[in-house]
């Protein structure tokens, strides 16, 4: 009894309750030393043992499952510890989420801007949704370029599109306008078939720059620029429906009319202006 803890010093010790050391006991997953009045007394041995239940708990084992590993029965510890990292992934992404719907709601407090409780609602609707469609390989590269308070906002702007606007078709015609100019190129900018292209290009953008911010112009204009580092953000690669040497061109047939004093309707607020001088 010399080397042993009595109860209390064991939940100082450990910070376990005497309620978890009883229940342990009980499962049969420890076996204190008892006196004849029946105090309880821990060796080292049902200490390491406490150690190891703390330890298996804390990767998300159930004690019945921590019983089995104790008393040498076969378990299938691969696929326990796999199941268990697919629960852990799915709270992971509920706790992305909720971060996601906060930071939104913060930055429009910080911005003045009244946040209710039907506010609140829609906001906690709109991250449901945007997790619920924005595929996995556009998750991850657009995670690297927008905050989540930032996709919270892309996501809420997208319930602004209209009822009868089809995603899927959408990109389609974007696959097709992209395969387009990639096999019609090289093309002179100013030329009439590349700024034939530009208009059916910023026609496709209409939508968008009608809900879109000058911030959220900008800063998908800044994603697509950066469209060489998408590889690897995953196991698949996001398909916006052209590649960069097509997104390049863009750049350059919009350049080349501005030049002339034409415009481009609708235009990112600054973004090509700016890239014209240089900024």
């Amino acid at each position: 009894m010399n080397d042993s803890l009595n109860i209390r010093d064991v939940v100082k010790q450990t910070g376990l309750t005497s309620r978890a050391l009883r229940f342990y006991e009980a499962r049969g997953l420890v076996s204190p030393l008892r006196t004849a009045s029946g105090a309880r007394y821990y060796g080292a041995e049902e200490l390491e043992r406490l150690h190891r239940i703390t330890v298996l708990k804390s990767a998300g084992l159930s004690l019945a499952q921590i019983k089995k590993l104790f008393d040498g029965r076969q378990v299938d510890l691969a696929a326990l510890l796999k199941a268990q990292l697919k629960m852990l992934d799915e709270e992971a992404a509920q706790i992305k989420k909720a971060q996601t719907i906060i930071q939104f709601a913060m930055s429009r407090i910080d911005r003045g801007e009244p946040v209710d409780a039907e506010t609140f609602c829609s906001l906690i609707e709109s991250g449901d949704k945007m997790m619920r469609q924005e595929p996995k390989e556009w998750a991850e590269v657009t995670s690297k370029y927008f905050s989540p308070a930032e996709k919270a906002e892309w996501a809420e702007k997208w319930e602004a599109m209209p009822d009868d606007f089809d995603p899927e078709a959408y990109a389609a015609q974007w696959k097709d306008l992209g395969d387009r100019i990639a096999s019609a190129l090289p093309l002179e900018p100013d030329s009439e078939t590349a700024q034939g292209f530009l208009d059916e290009w910023y026609g496709l953008l209409k939508p968008m720059a009608d809900i879109y911010t000058p911030e959220m112009w900008n800063g998908a204009a800044r994603m697509y620029d950066d469209m060489e580092n998408w590889a690897g953000t995953g196991e698949g690669q996001p398909d916006p429906g052209f590649d960069k040497r097509v997104w390049d061109f863009m750049k350059l047939a919009t350049a080349a009319r501005l030049a002339q004093g034409g415009k481009v309707e609708p235009l990112a607020p600054d973004y090509w202006t700016n890239k014209q001088k240089g900024e």
